[in-house]
């Protein structure tokens, strides 16, 4: 389960940071369980991942509200914020029996308002929400990255109707003492050092800060030859960022440019833009016509395989980048999650299973004098006579003993009196 979702707060008091945020956030609630609210709408805007969402959610846990939500996924024109957000707004709310309950709110929620998708002939997605809030008779809130982004053009309006709160980074020191606290529920050895490190990168962000810390938590031990793995993120940043500017150019010439300065091989970039093609493209006509290329740029691939002339590696990179570019026939500009490769995901995996039983199988062949082949035959025997309660002459560290048997390691490896059995 992931980490962030695991340890979400249900009340404003156990989120870090921002207190003065919080304190006006809950001030406004109470005044409209009075209805006597200031302003009907608040704006929360700030970087991501430094507590906005999870601040509404406990919010609405706190103040026992129902809650509507239009995210990022959704096609939030006129006629659907019209559709939902509208009818939300100045209805009754209902009960889970469908009755109607006097005096309870719903909480009405447009996250990442900043990224309104307004396709062309539809540019009223800002002027439903204006619409929406002036007719409310239930709390709103607008959560955007960019402020000055959604009040700019015919988003001016929303100045004087909402409240701004601005929600700013985290401290790094009450990242770290968060870091702890999930290090002890998952019983988890911590070098305290590491954890500063992890708040240091994540700038503020505590959902990175979080998801870095998942990320190299295992074998149920942190140390500082860790800290190696944390860089791996800010390149898969870049290649999403990259991915964003290929999937949407219009021009061959730019995507490829693109796709050159980033330093991922064909192989794995088709990869990528295999897994993130359905994530930006969502027109059927548009996805066909995408594969299509993708397909040509693999043939180019494999024929540079088997050749192993790897002057083909330019067409394919050109193809799966600027030939899928300019194959689409609409424009996209909602805001869009990517995903990292499944199948490099696997593999990445599996190279470190491959990895942890050759430092395993090092260890035995010394131990038994016989080579790293054959020790690697021998590891399935170890592993059962470990389950089986013995202790054997290998020095395993707890996180080779964890790799072979699990969360039993942690027994085996805690005895002092380490008795040195045999196999014979």
């Amino acid at each position: 389960m992931n980490w962030t979702e695991k340890y979400r707060p249900d009340c404003l008091k156990n989120i870090i940071g921002n207190r003065r945020a919080k304190e006006l956030l809950k001030k406004w609630a109470e005044k409209w369980e009075n209805d006597t609210p200031a302003k009907k709408a608040i704006i929360l805007y700030g970087k991501p991942g430094v507590g906005k969402t999870t601040s509404v959610y406990a919010l609405a846990n706190e103040f026992n509200w129902q809650t509507i939500e239009l995210n990022a996924s959704d096609e939030r024109n006129k006629d659907i914020i019209k559709k939902i957000a509208f009818s939300g707004a100045v209805n009754e709310t209902l009960s889970y029996d469908g009755k109607f309950v006097l005096g309870k709110k719903k909480l009405i929620i447009l996250d990442e308002a900043d990224n309104l998708y307004e396709k062309e002939g539809d540019y009223g997605g800002k002027k439903a929400i204006i619409d929406t809030i002036n007719e409310t008779r239930q709390p709103i809130v607008l959560i955007v990255n960019d402020y000055y982004r959604l009040v700019k053009g015919n988003g001016q309006p929303l100045k004087n109707l909402c409240m701004p709160i601005e929600f700013k980074p985290v401290d790094a020191r009450e990242i770290v003492s968060l870091l702890k606290k999930i290090c002890m529920a998952e019983k988890i050895k911590f070098d305290e050092m590491v954890l500063y490190e992890i708040a240091k990168r994540s700038g503020g962000d505590v959902r990175s800060a979080i998801n870095d810390l998942q990320s190299i938590a295992y074998g149920n031990k942190i140390d500082r030859g860790r800290i190696k793995y944390l860089g791996y993120r800010d390149r898969q940043e870049k290649i999403f960022i990259a991915l964003h500017k290929i999937l949407r150019a219009k021009k061959i010439k730019d995507a490829t440019k693109i796709a050159y300065r980033i330093d991922e091989s064909p192989e794995n970039l088709i990869l990528w833009m295999d897994e993130n093609i359905p994530n930006e493209y969502s027109h059927p006509a548009d996805l066909n016509a995408a594969y299509e290329i993708l397909s040509r740029a693999d043939i180019f691939l494999e024929r540079a395989w088997r050749k192993r002339y790897y002057g083909l590696w330019s067409y394919a990179t050109e193809l799966m980048t600027g030939g899928v570019a300019v194959s689409k026939k609409h424009v996209y500009e909602r805001f869009n999650k990517y995903s990292f490769p499944t199948w490099l995901r696997g593999m990445a995996a599996g190279k470190q299973a491959r990895w942890m039983k050759e430092r395993i199988a090092r260890k035995i062949g010394i131990a038994m004098h016989c080579s790293k082949k054959k020790a690697m035959d021998m590891i399935p025997f170890v592993k059962k006579l470990l389950e089986n309660g013995m202790t054997l002459p290998f020095d395993f560290d707890e996180e080779e003993l964890h790799f072979l048997i699990g969360e039993f390691a942690k027994g085996i490896y805690d005895k002092k009196d380490k008795k040195q059995a045999t196999l014979f």
